[in-house]
């Protein structure tokens, strides 16, 4: 059936639902490792998504053909290339990666030229199939043809996947042979076997040297040498060891290029003893009669001994799977075969065990019109040996079958090593990506806690010093009646109320940019300029306090259920700030500045902002409207003129919260945004301030906090909160 472009097309589209099939993780493997090369890790992890397939693939477990029929097919989509230049990409790397993994020497023995690699590819799958036994590989018969030529017939229960081989056998040309191949589909149909449908694919094989010019040179020249040897300026006598000398050095020829063998003229071994040295073999006619069978094998299938039985009576033809007669034998002779005993046949008290499988080679004896069938019994390991009720006596001694059970019995040790190791490794790769997350959530707790980079420090093992800044803004805010509330609800109603406010003036503090120093029962401290020197500290504090009025409405008081109201209070001046403590460290601030900031905030009045003399001199003209109070009283401080922040003359609602903004199309409607940022306020002259404490001093240091902070994990220590109005704050002028 001749299939064209569209047809194969359509069949590679279909072949994830017409693949039955599995195959080893080495497989995917090799896809992974070819989309990470050629097009970056992050592709890998896109198909891997799209895919929906797990995180990594081990060597030796099987896994449904399905998995790798998706990953190509997204990799089709995410790359926009065809099917077949991905197949063929992928057979290419494949032959890499093949070689990378340790089988270069292998494939490099299986032929002496291409046609030989390809007819000998049958018999390294059948080798390799003993290690993987659920291997399900494909078979390839090569047709030779004059001029370089050859068809190869490619048979697979997989379709749509013929594309893989001309990238295999192209590499393979050029690489092990140094030669160019250029491969085209004759035809593809499918034959029905007796293991049901397989793809049949026959590809046009043109070999092209590249050397072709240089070889043309060299056989000129080689031409011209013999014709001037052949004229002796002064002619002498070869000696016999010169003539063979001359006959392996001559040009580029061998010794063994020009061997004939001698046949006798009789067969010189007895029928007993041809039958006894090689006890596992089978002749037969082509009707499939048995004409002679080897003693051991006549042992483990006594239906042998009879008289004219047909061969595919006691046994069923594993590998190739063609069927069962001579015309199908002979064309995949230069194959490896595989037969298996029929259970039925057997005697009733073997029908328990398992079935003998025979592998060997198919030779065609042309004057007798018959063909015999060398084998061995196809073992993988001791324990096989054992089910068959066998024992290695039963192998000839010049059988390396012998052998090869032995070395496979190690080979399979090594294998389930190399499995469990393969495990581990994948279950200390997932442990890795969890402790990697836990990792994330205490940093993200750390630095909850503690600025960034003295927390960096603090890991790291190091002393943090105390720094002195030179101006910055510290703001505080209390529940006005927060007392009262207190002894009127429950508990658990009062830890709801702080919940919801402290939890909207957290988010403020990320929208403005400025660092939440503490929270003690209803009080709550920001400052900015501190940790990080900026010189619009008193604008983004100023603009925070602003944002927690209006937050505050959003709060409701347990007890009349309505809104409650708070007193903010905002002071600008110097301060030192460090690390205290060793156990529940707190970043602190120490200095007059935060005292007089508890003052303003403790002589303020309901949904107020109360700024000091410096805050109003930091704000003024910078954009915001401010009022004057007047003279007050201040304990400890005697009289200031204190003054009132109103608003943001510049910032609407939206901003100073940090909403995005929703604009309008031209009916007036809002329009759909897409996911951004929310707003962020941006503050003058910011850029004219460093990102790090630069005028931090060293005076003061601190002992060094212990960095096994670095390993906290989520058990996390909670704070209580009081519930009665602090009647002092805890910071005092040093």
């Amino acid at each position: 059936m001749q299939c064209s472009k569209h047809t194969l097309k359509a069949k590679n589209a279909d072949a994830a639902e017409s693949i039955p099939c599995a195959s080893y993780g080495f497989i995917n493997t090799c896809l992974q490792s070819l989309v990470i090369e050629k097009f970056g890790e992050e592709t890998w992890e896109k198909l891997k998504a799209s895919a929906e397939v797990q995180d990594a693939f081990m060597t030796y477990t099987v896994y449904d053909d399905i998995i790798t029929i998706k990953l190509i097919q997204e990799a089709c989509k995410v790359l926009g290339v065809s099917m077949e230049a991905i197949l063929k990409l992928f057979g290419e790397y494949f032959f890499k990666f093949c070689k990378m993994s340790g089988y270069d020497r292998m494939l490099r023995t299986l032929g002496g030229n291409l046609t030989e690699f390809i007819e000998n590819l049958d018999a390294l799958h059948s080798y390799l199939a003993l290690s993987y036994q659920e291997m399900n590989a494909p078979s390839f018969r090569v047709e030779r043809g004059t001029d370089g030529e050859m068809l190869l017939h490619y048979y697979s229960d997989r379709r749509g996947l013929c594309h893989i081989v001309p990238g295999i056998i192209e590499a393979v040309a050029k690489d092990f042979f140094d030669m160019d191949v250029t491969m085209d589909i004759l035809d593809v149909n499918e034959e029905v076997e007796r293991t049901g449908k397989k793809e049949h694919v026959v590809f046009l094989v043109v070999q092209k040297t590249r050397r072709q010019t240089r070889r043309a040179l060299q056989a000129a020249f080689l031409r011209m040498k013999e014709k001037y040897l052949s004229v002796s300026v002064c002619p002498v006598k070869k000696s016999n060891w010169d003539v063979v000398r001359s006959i392996v050095t001559f040009g580029k020829g061998h010794l063994r290029d020009t061997f004939e063998p001698i046949y006798p003229e009789s067969l010189w071994i007895e029928a007993k003893t041809f039958c006894e040295a090689f006890p596992f073999h089978i002749i037969f006619d082509e009707a499939l009669r048995v004409k002679q069978a080897g003693v051991n094998i006549q042992k483990y299938v006594p239906g042998l001994q009879t008289q004219k039985i047909r061969l595919d009576e006691y046994f069923s033809i594993v590998h190739p799977q063609v069927t069962f007669n001579i015309s199908s034998i002979c064309k995949f002779i230069n194959s490896q075969f595989v037969l298996k005993t029929r259970r039925e046949r057997m005697p009733e008290a073997w029908k328990d065990q398992p079935t003998l499988k025979l592998r060997g080679q198919m030779i065609w004896m042309e004057s007798l019109r018959c063909m015999i069938f060398l084998c061995s019994p196809k073992l993988r390991s001791l324990q096989e040996l054992e089910e068959r009720k066998m024992h290695l006596s039963d192998i000839a001694p010049h059988d390396t079958t012998r052998d090869l059970i032995l070395l496979n019995q190690q080979r399979l040790a090594e294998m389930e090593l190399s499995n469990q190791l393969e495990r581990k490794k994948e279950e200390l790769r997932v442990l890795s990506k969890h402790l990697a997350i836990e990792k994330k959530k205490t940093e993200t707790l750390l630095y909850a806690m503690l600025p960034q980079h003295v927390a960096n420090q603090l890991k790291e093992g190091k002393k943090v010093a105390a720094g002195e800044f030179e101006t910055c803004t510290i703001l505080f805010s209390d529940v006005v009646t927060f007392t009262n509330i207190c002894a009127a609800c429950e508990p658990i109603h009062i830890v709801n109320m702080l919940n919801s406010m402290y939890s909207k003036f957290d988010r403020l503090t990320s929208v403005h940019e400025v660092y939440k120093v503490e929270t003690i029962g209803d009080a709550y401290m920001v400052v900015g300029g501190v940790p990080v020197p900026i010189g619009s500290h008193a604008q983004r504090v100023a603009n925070f306090a602003l944002g927690m009025r209006i937050a505050a409405k959003e709060v409701m008081n347990p007890v009349t259920g309505e809104p409650i109201q708070i007193r903010v209070g905002i002071h600008t001046g110097p301060v030192l700030a460090g690390v205290v403590g060793d156990k529940m460290p707190r970043y602190c601030l120490f200095g007059d500045t935060v005292n007089t900031a508890s003052r303003m905030e403790s002589h303020g009045l309901p949904n107020k902002v109360h700024l000091s003399p410096t805050a109003y001199r930091a704000l003024e003209n910078q954009g915001f409207e401010i009022i004057e109070r007047g003279e007050i009283e201040v304990k400890g401080k005697g009289k200031m003129t204190t003054y009132f922040l109103i608003q943001n003359l510049n910032a609407t609602e939206d901003e100073i919260m940090g909403r995005p903004k929703t604009p309008l199309d031209h009916k007036g409607k809002p329009q759909i945004l897409k996911p951004g940022r929310p707003w962020v306020k941006s503050y003058p002259n910011a850029h004219l301030f460093p990102s790090s404490p630069s005028n931090m001093s060293s005076r003061f240091p601190l002992c060094g906090f212990l960095s096994y902070l670095s390993g906290l994990t989520s058990d996390v220590t909670l704070s209580l909160i009081g519930f009665a109005a602090p009647a002092h704050r805890p910071y005092f002028s040093p």
